[in-house]
């Protein structure tokens, strides 16, 4: 019986072994096959002592070569291995690496999203005689052991939702929270609360999570990984991969595919190889603060030894965490690096001082990566008088609007005060003089309703100031003989127009439908902003290649050429009726707006500027295709940096709208955008996490043709209005006027 056992563990080893490397041919694969078969095949004719003896050898030779395949892993081999039904589990995590857990938030398949595992969780530890229970939330995809109903750890939006809850129910208890990392990306699913603006929500208040933060990879797909991946310390797992996207999505779209096509098995080993997605890839690269090594092709359910491995590490982890924002740390803080032991006691629980340290920690920790996977072309001198400027500013806006300000604002809160308690004394008197007053034969002035409801309601189009209309910048399709039909015509009965009079009176839009036709961001450039306001700044960032991947410096070059600019967003300061406004403008002209650390630096830096000189941010999306997949990670955390920075800001009293127009997806949009409280869309915009192509890639889904439209992300409370083209200026005026932003130089 023993023996029978045993020989069932070799055949799902050699099992396990076949379906990582795939169809590839190994040779020591097939030696393995070969002996256990020649095996197979006489074991009858052995006696059992022979029997024993073989098999005692045939499992050292399996263990030998293990160790040797193990140095012959390719990327794809490491993608195969967390995509492996054998490979451990968030629930197997539970059982080992802690010593108690209860499951909350549902359970299995009862469960509003399955893929999503909640468990509240201690971990145990003695100093001498003394024991300390140390509670922890345990949050994370689970994929189990094939179980379907787990969606492969493709989380649906309230998935994520959940995991949100717990972790403010994390920080309300003071408990650390520990995220596990198994998901291939997050389910691309708008339904409220849809996919994009849910992760955007998960990372905004991650961001300012006030308890310490341990994140754990095994496999980060983009988005899906980053909405519960914003950890104080990232571990991952030495088979894991972090990626921007699957290897088999880079090769489609590498490779041009459409229909269903499947790409070439060379393709994607290949892109495999290049979006740089291992642990010691990632860990190289600054992504991943260490690697815990796993057992030779993956850790699976019975290396106990592992499980005892990644204990020590997540507790350490969190020990130093909590010993870098609290005082009384040095000798803990020494002894924890050189012993890694679980005999120090740290308390885990922080104070109010030690808990703003952590979230300033966190935010200069993420403010450091991928400094270098863009190019800054200014010269030294540049960079002194850039500094010099920074410091000037920031002492001016101390000075200006802390300081003197502080005290201004005490100033008119007193004689607010004062003149409502006069309001009170003097009301009777005033309201006999005024009764006075209307019997006496004075001029009635007529008030202006027009001044009155400016600022209380958006401006509507009026057909009849279309005639005759000059815009300051006049599409070049208006130079076009040409006549142009709506994509309405067949549903509104919409009549075939002019060129001329569409790309240029009518600004792009159909006089019959509304329908809004694409327009160049030069149109918004020109028609928004005060003539001769526009003055850019960090134009000398410069998008680059980071991860050397092929074929990916001839398209910059050609879209930087195309477009006249070094990256896909452009940061300016320009005006709107007298209000300065600092702007950060996606153009989906250059690589279809797609994002990467070019584009995500310069919109920090624009970001921090705003803060410091209290303007007003609105980012406007000419549109964008997420984030560039030629940059792997380097585009991924963009996701956490450029949300981290937005909070910053908004925090700090700023007043921060999105303008969405054409095709708006994924991680932009997912992250950064998406946690705007004032989101609004250009009409027949396009918003959504992923495009129909990839919803129907992932899903199998097809989705209706207007699934995406900015009237659906309206309905659902991504967006909070729908804009006619010609009325963003003055809606924009109106919403500076209006909305949010306690801190701004006009208020």
């Amino acid at each position: 019986m023993d023996i029978e056992k045993r020989l069932q563990e070799l055949r799902d080893r050699l099992s396990y072994i076949q379906d990582i490397f795939g169809s590839r041919e190994n040779a020591n694969v097939m030696l393995l096959e070969s002996k256990l078969m020649e095996f197979l095949q006489r074991e009858i004719e052995l006696p059992v002592t022979e029997q024993v003896r073989q098999l005692a050898s045939l499992e050292e030779l399996f263990t030998f070569l293990e160790t040797k395949l193990e140095r012959e892993l390719t990327p794809m081999n490491r993608v195969r291995i967390v995509r492996h039904s054998h490979r451990i589990c968030l629930k197997d995590i539970l059982e080992n690496v802690y010593d108690n857990y209860t499951e909350i938030g549902g359970q299995d398949d009862c469960n509003i999203d399955p893929s999503m595992l909640i468990a509240r969780a201690y971990i145990t530890r003695r100093t001498g005689k003394k024991v300390h229970h140390q509670p922890v939330m345990v949050i994370g995809q689970e994929k189990g052991h094939g179980q379907e109903f787990r969606n492969g750890g493709s989380v649906k939006p309230w998935g994520n939702a959940k995991a949100l809850h717990y972790m403010k129910v994390a920080e309300t208890e003071n408990i650390p929270i520990h995220t596990y990392v198994f998901t291939p990306g997050a389910y691309p699913v708008e339904d409220y609360p849809g996919a994009a603006q849910q992760i955007a929500k998960n990372l905004y208040e991650m961001a300012g999570l006030r308890v310490p933060v341990v994140s754990v990879f095994s496999e980060g797909g983009s988005g899906g990984a980053e909405a519960i991946g914003l950890g104080d310390t990232r571990l991952m797992l030495s088979h894991g991969y972090y990626s921007v996207i699957s290897p088999e999505g880079a090769a489609a779209i590498e490779g041009r595919l459409r229909g269903g096509m499947r790409a070439e098995p060379a393709l994607i080993e290949k892109c495999a190889r290049q979006l740089k997605m291992t642990a010691l890839d990632n860990q190289v690269m600054g992504f991943i603060d260490r690697v815990v090594q796993e057992p030779a092709l993956g850790a699976r359910p019975e290396h106990y030894d592992f499980f005892r491995k990644l204990r020590r590490e997540v507790v350490g982890a969190t020990d130093e965490i909590v010993l870098n924002v609290r005082g009384m740390k040095l000798l803990r803080s020494v002894a924890l690096r050189r012993l890694k032991s679980e005999d120090i006691y740290v308390r885990w629980t922080l104070g109010s001082k030690a808990k703003d340290r952590l979230v300033w920690n966190r935010y200069q920790k993420f403010r450091k990566l991928a400094q270098d996977a863009y190019i800054d072309k200014r010269s030294f001198g540049d960079r002194i008088s850039d500094w010099g400027s920074e410091m000037f500013t920031s002492l001016y806006s101390y000075f200006r609007y802390d300081l003197f300000g502080r005290h201004q604002r005490k100033v008119t809160q007193l004689a607010e005060d004062v003149q409502a308690e006069v309001q009170v004394v003097v009301g009777r008197s005033q309201r006999y003089w005024n009764r006075i007053r209307a019997k006496l034969p004075t001029r009635k002035f007529k008030q202006d309703e027009a001044a009155k409801s400016e600022l209380t309601s958006l401006s509507s189009w009026d057909e009849s100031r279309g005639q005759g209309a000059e815009w300051s910048y006049v599409s070049p399709q208006a130079r076009e003989d040409r006549s142009v039909s709506c994509p309405n015509a067949s549903t509104h009965g919409c009549l075939d127009q002019w060129a001329p009079d569409l790309f240029g009176e009518w600004a792009g839009v159909c006089s019959f439908c509304g329908h809004h036709f694409s327009m160049e961001y030069q149109w918004y450039l020109y028609n928004v902003f005060d003539p001769g306001t526009i003055r850019e700044i960090n134009g000398q960032v410069e998008a680059k290649n980071p991860l050397g991947f092929e074929g990916l410096d001839q398209k910059l070059e050609q879209a930087k050429k195309k477009m006249g600019h070094k990256s896909g967003c452009m940061t300016f300061e320009a005006r709107i009726d007298g209000i300065s406004v600092m702007v950060a403008m996606h153009m989906a002209g250059f690589r279809g707006g797609s994002v990467g650390a070019a584009e995500g630096e310069k919109f920090i830096r624009a970001m921090e500027v705003a803060r410091k000189r209290q303007l007003p941010f609105l980012a406007y999306v000419h549109g964008t295709a997420g984030i560039r997949i030629q940059e792997g990670v380097n585009g991924v955390v963009q996701m956490p940096r450029c949300t981290m920075a937005v909070r910053r800001y908004i925090e700090s009293g700023g007043l921060y709208l999105v303008l969405y127009d054409t095709n708006s997806y994924a991680g932009p949009v997912a992250s950064f955008l998406g946690c705007s409280p004032y989101q609004f869309a250009v009409r027949s915009a396009n918003i959504g996490f992923a495009g129909p192509g990839v919803i129907k890639e992932t899903t199998g889904l097809d989705i209706p043709p207007d699934y995406h439209r900015a009237y659906r992300a309206l309905s659902r409370g991504h967006i909070q209005g729908i804009w006619d083209r010609r009325e963003i200026r003055s809606n924009l005026h109106q919403a500076l006027m209006t909305m949010g932003g306690r801190n701004l130089y006009y208020r």
